[in-house]
């Protein structure tokens, strides 16, 4: 296994990795009726990670098939693919893109990036923990991460609603985000 340590904790040396689809989960939640919460996450998506000489240089490129959204019930996941919500017909990826890593503590950092929603593109920064550096069964060199942040839907024009009898809205404008990962190195 080829790593280093660095400011404490061993990571990986320079290199570059991909998303391992089979042990990364691309999740989300929103808030419905105002009293619960509803997951869900993105079937489909593909990225890859630069692990930099300088940890601090890194790099994150990352894209989403917005179709493969799924939150467990048909009907719902039809209408989130629809123009009110992600329109993935006209706009089938979301795509983020890191601009900086920053504050350090440990294996904690935060990933500064540009995410693309609906064509909407906004700077969001993203809670990251690194988990570790490992060779699989197959001899591959592996890292786990996870990462959250929580979004305005609305800035992202994911503005549909409706109003509930009783106060409030269908659908919470926040929507958390919440990405465990694992990423594999590539020749």
């Amino acid at each position: 296994m080829s790593v280093r340590e660095w400011q404490g904790i061993t990571i990986p040396v320079a290199g570059e990795f991909a998303l391992d689809g089979a042990h990364t989960r691309v999740g989300f939640v929103a808030k419905h009726m105002m009293v619960s919460k509803v997951r869900g996450n993105f079937a489909e998506f593909s990225g890859k990670i630069v692990i930099a000489e300088n940890p601090a240089e890194s790099a994150v490129d990352v894209t989403i098939q917005a179709a493969s959204i799924n939150t467990g019930v048909a009907d719902r996941d039809t209408h989130l693919r629809s123009d009110d919500f992600l329109s993935a017909d006209k706009f089938p990826e979301v795509t983020f893109r890191s601009t900086a890593v920053q504050d350090f503590s440990g294996d904690e950092f935060t990933l500064v990036g540009d995410l693309t929603v609906r064509d909407v593109t906004k700077q969001v920064a993203l809670k990251a923990e690194f988990g570790g550096a490992a060779t699989n069964p197959w001899g591959q060199e592996i890292f786990g991460f996870s990462a959250e942040a929580e979004l305005d839907r609305e800035v992202f024009g994911l503005t549909w609603n409706q109003a509930l009898e009783a106060g409030g809205f269908l659908v919470g404008k926040k929507i958390k985000i919440e990405i465990e990962g694992e990423a594999v190195r590539q020749a």
